[in-house]
């Protein structure tokens, strides 16, 4: 049955977007700042003295951030299914706050040894775990707070922000390297506004959705076939399985253009890290411009159609790049195709709104974390180790199209289910 439609944000619905997007900006700051700062930071926490160990262990801290979200997916979405999602998103800040105030006052492997070590891959799995109950939480606790029309806009707004905190980590970790400043201070920063989201996020109220469920099941001792579907539905691993399909895009975007093209960069252009940290500055910025501007276009058009239509151009641009990149490429045609393609790629979190909605109640909050952390897990390790692989047996343009066109076709996949459950109750 087709819901309500609404066209405006209640003052309610204003200040619970305000509240978690904001608090996602700081979150995914947080979370960045070590990744973009991992230069320093790998030095002081990380044996030097033998360069194998060190560089595995550096290569585990961030890999950790990907490997581990899908343990935080299931412990946070059993916490979002079975206590609320309110309490979710404040739990999850809660500790990236510990974490950063963990790393702050770490001391550094040359006063405690490999204890320092392994307690910075410990706040590092921690807030990789806290960062899939955020992300999901925002998005899950927006979606069930609004109706649409006016649902697909307020949901499209969490990932400007959500962007916008890792531009902001790149700007503050490039100032901390270069110009000296003292890097403990802005992970206390980060902790303190952490924490001062936790005090702003206990005003929430609970999503209507959910507590209208748990209402509906504290009124009989057991399930009738009539709330069954507030835990199951038959179709809901087939849905899951395709919000993972839409979702594995926007990985192999992300590791093409900050990793893959920056050890480019260094190695055919001879850049340095501060050249390779301002140019990524510079085109993280088109990511949250895409983001805006696909809020905005989430008022007129319906989400599976900007779906639809940012798969088939990053595709066709995903191919051009990959004919440019084996002809002379140079680092301004490196930057403008890297820029390209963070526009228009599908981020996966725009369409949730749309997706959220077809599982069951009790099922919603882990099934979506579920999805989205196995898509980021399996893709960033598909990426890392099977491009590489690709592209020394068939060459840079055959390996980039022929990982492309796998994502296309699985995310086309996704488009075509959903698009079929929503035709159901609205015609797009």
């Amino acid at each position: 049955m087709q819901e309500a439609q609404q066209r405006s944000l209640t003052k309610e619905q204003k200040e619970a977007v305000g509240i978690l997007s904001i608090g996602t900006f700081f979150e995914q700051f947080d979370i960045m700042l070590y990744i973009h700062m991992a230069v320093l930071l790998n030095e002081l926490f990380f044996p030097q003295t033998d360069q194998n160990v060190a560089s595995l262990l550096s290569a585990f801290t961030f890999c950790s951030t990907f490997i581990f979200i899908p343990i935080g997916a299931l412990i946070f979405g059993w916490v979002g299914d079975n206590i609320g999602r309110k309490s979710t998103v404040v739990l999850t800040t809660l500790l990236t706050a510990l974490s950063c105030l963990t790393i702050a006052f770490l001391p550094t492997y040359a006063e405690i040894g490999i204890k320092a070590s392994i307690i910075m891959i410990g706040c590092r799995i921690l807030q990789s775990m806290a960062s899939m109950g955020e992300v999901i939480g925002a998005l899950v606790y927006i979606t069930e707070f609004t109706k649409p029309p006016i649902r697909y806009y307020a949901v499209a707004l969490i990932p400007v922000l959500g962007y916008s905190g890792g531009l902001a980590a790149l700007g503050v970790a490039s100032l901390i390297v270069y110009a000296e400043v003292n890097w403990r201070g802005i992970f206390v920063f980060g902790a303190l506004i952490a924490l001062v989201g936790i005090a702003i996020r206990t005003k929430l109220s609970e999503t209507k959705d959910f507590a209208n469920a748990s209402k509906r099941l504290q009124t009989q001792y057991n399930v009738n076939p009539d709330e069954e579907d507030l835990f199951y539905d038959a179709s809901y691993k087939k849905t899951s399985f395709a919000m993972f399909c839409t979702q594995c895009a926007w990985p192999l975007c992300f590791y093409f253009v900050f990793i893959y093209c920056s050890q480019m960069l260094k190695s055919q252009f001879e850049y340095s890290v501060l050249d390779i940290i301002k140019h990524n500055f510079v085109i993280s910025i088109f990511p949250v411009v895409s983001c805006f501007i696909r809020a905005k276009l989430s008022k007129k058009l319906h989400p599976l159609i900007l779906f639809k239509y940012s798969l088939i151009i990053s595709f066709f641009f995903f191919i051009i790049t990959a004919f440019y990149l084996d002809n002379n490429p140079n680092p301004l045609g490196i930057g403008i195709f890297q820029s390209l393609l963070l526009m228009f790629t599908p981020n996966g979190y725009s369409e949730s709104s749309v997706m959220f909605p077809h599982f069951p109640v009790f099922k919603r909050f882990q099934s979506a974390c579920l999805s989205y952390a196995f898509s980021r897990a399996f893709m960033y390790i598909a990426t890392s180790f099977g491009l590489i692989f690709i592209i020394k047996l068939i060459g840079i343009s055959g390996g980039l199209i022929f990982a492309a066109s796998c994502v296309a076709a699985i995310g086309t996949y996704g488009y075509f289910y959903f698009l079929r459950l929503e035709q159901k109750n609205i015609m797009i």
